[in-house]
């Protein structure tokens, strides 16, 4: 028992989808001396990867994607001439900026930042048509989210009584008049419900 290799203990695998066979064949790869004996092994390995990646080798994007796959496997350490451009090691293992988080307080926070964000926009708007349908659209949505958060209080009146406090001083509201506000798109409650045991 004391011969079984468990993954575990194995070294990682550098991208998984190809196995652990085509890691081991990269590594032999680079331990062969002769520059063009590697080139030809190297070039065995990538039919090998797009056999198992189900991909046809005559695309040029397909190449593309398998030597840069073989280079990433081998850690960039593969001395071989790659016939498409690699990309640099530095760009593969870089990760992305966080995003930014907002940090201001939001008076409302079943809306959410983007009905308040969209009613500011709103204020600073001059009174036309188009306005007076955005403001439709954005009491649509503070519906639809007041209702997800409770159903019990939602009500198109509350939506307009938000909307003149958003909206302090301004005619936003008046848009409301007469609007039909869109269906709510919900699940029915029942199948939400487990059925109880007879």
């Amino acid at each position: 028992m004391s011969n079984i290799q468990y993954n575990t203990n194995r070294e990682h695998l550098q991208m998984s989808e190809y196995g652990r066979i085509i890691q081991d064949m990269v590594k032999h790869c680079m331990t062969i001396e002769e520059k063009d004996k590697r080139q030809q092994c190297a070039e065995v390995i990538i039919k090998t990867m797009a056999s198992i990646a189900q991909e046809k080798l005559s695309k040029s994007e397909v190449q593309n994607k398998l030597w840069n796959h073989l280079a990433v496997i081998s850690d960039f350490k593969l001395d071989i001439d790659y016939p498409v451009e690699i990309i640099p090691k530095a760009e593969v293992t870089s990760h992305p900026a966080p995003m930014p988080v907002p940090q201001g307080r939001i008076k409302y926070r079943h809306y959410g930042h983007i009905v308040e964000e969209a009613i500011c926009k709103l204020k600073e708007m001059p009174e036309s048509e188009e306005r007076d349908a955005l403001v439709r659209q954005t009491a649509d949505r503070m519906k639809q989210n007041l209702f997800t958060w409770n159903p019990d209080i939602m009500s198109e009146e509350k939506v307009k009584n938000d909307i003149d406090t958003y909206a302090r001083g301004t005619s936003l509201s008046l848009a409301l008049l007469g609007h039909k506000y869109a269906t709510l798109h919900t699940l029915p409650t029942n199948i939400l419900k487990k059925k109880k045991k007879k």
